[in-house]
């Protein structure tokens, strides 16, 4: 009987030690997915931050507040970069004390970027906070033609992204101020039908839309990272308690 008991908690301590194996190794690869996307995170912030002519609309328009959103997941993704590379020893050297600090880490990951997405869609999308900024400042444009610099910047918004006013031709209209040919299709000679507010919208959403996609999957893999984590740390105690009991 006795020899019984013992051969039962030497394979419940192989099914625990299996368990064991399996979860930290899957951490291990989950930190490595979430390393190649804090990875890519990174690279599109940036390539969003430095890409020539961007920023000087940026600043001609005075949207500034778009960027808000981009330096904080930019901040976000070093983060992750180093927290997913820490969790990885963490998780082979099954370290306890490691993985609580582990767990925290991804839970703060996982409020960072959550914030992050959120001022970005609200200062990139369609019906968001940047939408009224837009009209504002291409409303103040448009009543100062007298103005070289205003002219150029609209002219170069209308030519660029090939739209008419705030919300349409109807804003000349209604301020009683002569139709720009940049208002004009080059080719067919009618007006543009869409406002540079929606036009300049849609244009934010197809540079933000891949990257806030990618931090809130980055987001949940903190999260499911941080309930392994746990998993984990109670295998590990179980399979001490039983190592010590066995003695």
């Amino acid at each position: 009987m006795a020899s019984f008991g013992v051969n039962e908690s030497r394979i419940g301590a192989s099914k625990l030690e299996s368990q064991i194996y399996c979860i930290k190794y899957t951490l291990f690869c989950f930190n490595i997915v979430l390393w190649l996307f804090g990875v890519s995170i990174f690279a599109l912030c940036l390539w969003i931050c430095i890409e020539p002519g961007f920023n000087e609309w940026m600043k001609m328009l005075e949207l500034q507040k778009f960027f808000i959103g981009i330096y904080i997941i930019l901040i976000a993704s070093l983060g992750i970069m180093v927290v997913a590379f820490l969790g990885c020893g963490a998780a082979l050297m099954e370290n306890v004390t490691l993985l609580y600090g582990y767990i925290g880490s991804q839970l703060a990951i996982f409020v960072f970027g959550l914030v992050g997405s959120c001022v970005l869609l609200d200062f990139s999308t369609y019906d968001s906070s940047i939408q009224p900024l837009i009209r504002d400042v291409l409303h103040r444009l448009i009543n100062n033609p007298q103005h070289e610099g205003s002219r150029q910047i609209l002219r170069m918004v209308q030519e660029g992204i090939g739209c008419c006013g705030a919300d349409g031709p109807v804003d000349y209209i209604n301020l009683r101020k002569p139709l720009p040919s940049e208002c004009r299709d080059s080719v067919t000679g009618n007006s543009y039908f869409h406002g540079c507010v929606d036009e300049l919208t849609w244009y934010l959403e197809g540079k933000t839309a891949w990257l806030a996609a990618i931090v809130l999957a980055s987001c949940m893999i903190a999260v499911v990272n941080a309930v392994m984590s746990l998993v984990l740390i109670k295998a590990v105690k179980k399979e001490e308690d039983e190592a010590i009991n066995y003695k």
